[in-house]
């Protein structure tokens, strides 16, 4: 049923596929949240490419616990969407998010139920497992996931873009692990993803432990963004470019590149070798490659080529 409702939702949004400036006014301004989901606005701004905002922009897009959830229904069925190829990630509103909803959050989080300590702690770390997952399954999605960060980037808004595969920002952009200044370490990716994102450990043990902003310069000196845009509209332009490039190459190649990336970050170069050669020993077994290979030799761009489906 939620395959089906996402689904239709993008099909209602298949005017949105112009390319160009309508395609961004589309993306930065869309009529609301996407039902079923409440937090969520889901479009498909281009062929192949997947939009989803964060859609409380009243809230600075905070996330309350609708959103925990939603995440994880959206992402499960992009991941099996054969139509969907590469995903956008923005934020309604001129703040990406101000990270967790406290005041909505707080019942869950500060009295966990249990008629005893070794209960209470059990229901605690299944809490917490709970929340890890809605980041977790970006990382395990296997389409490349954008994401488009303007404003502040605070708390769990960091825990949410360390997940995604290519994180752009606007000069106005700042971003803050806030944890600490709340009285606790921060539990759903941070603290784990951060230090493969920026080479420094220093710089990710100082931001983690003064919960300091920082800002679009030295987000991008650090290595945590790769690009910085002047505004959120040239932003969006330039992730919806981006994302056309990804989801013009075949399928095939661009999900066993994120697969691989991902293996080989948390093993050693030999294990990731060796699961390289098992993952290709199927995989190079596929028409795309002579599509692609007959392409370059003719000097065409691969978006030219018509893949199938994955």
């Amino acid at each position: 049923a939620m395959a089906f409702i996402i689904r239709s939702a993008l099909v209602k949004n298949r005017s949105l596929w112009l390319p160009g400036l309508s395609a961004v006014r589309a993306v930065s301004s869309p009529g609301g949240p996407t039902p079923p989901f409440t937090t969520l606005s889901v479009s498909q701004p281009a062929t192949a490419v997947t939009h989803i905002e964060l859609h409380r922009p009243e809230k600075r897009n905070a996330m309350n616990k609708a959103f925990w959830r939603e995440m994880v229904e959206c992402f499960t069925q992009i991941a099996e969407d054969p139509d969907c190829r590469v995903v956008v990630v923005s934020g309604a509103g001129d703040v990406f998010t101000a990270g967790i909803d406290l005041m909505d959050m707080a019942s869950e989080v500060l009295q966990p139920e249990g008629d005893d300590m070794a209960r209470t702690s059990w229901n605690m770390r299944r809490i917490i497992a709970k929340y890890q997952e809605t980041f977790s399954v970006i990382e395990r999605c296997p389409k490349p996931v954008v994401v488009a960060v303007q404003g502040a980037c605070v708390g769990g808004g960091v825990d949410l873009i360390t997940a995604c595969d290519i994180r752009l920002c606007t000069q106005d952009a700042w971003f803050q692990v806030k944890e600490v200044d709340i009285g606790l370490a921060a539990d759903v990716g941070t603290l784990q993803r951060l230090p493969k994102v920026i080479g420094s450990r220093s710089l990710v043990n100082e931001l983690a432990l003064t919960a300091r902003k920082m800002y679009a310069d030295e987000a991008k000196e650090s290595g945590l963004v790769s690009r910085v845009f002047p505004d959120k509209e040239a932003m969006l332009a330039g992730a919806l470019e981006m994302a056309g490039e990804i989801a013009g190459r075949s399928p095939v190649a661009v999900q066993g590149t994120k697969v691989n990336l991902i293996y080989s970050r948390d093993h050693s170069v030999a294990e990731g070798l060796n699961y390289m050669a098992t993952w290709n020993m199927s995989m190079l077994q596929t028409e795309d490659v002579m599509k692609s290979a007959a392409a370059s030799m003719e000097k065409k761009s691969p978006k030219t080529i018509t893949f199938s489906k994955l």
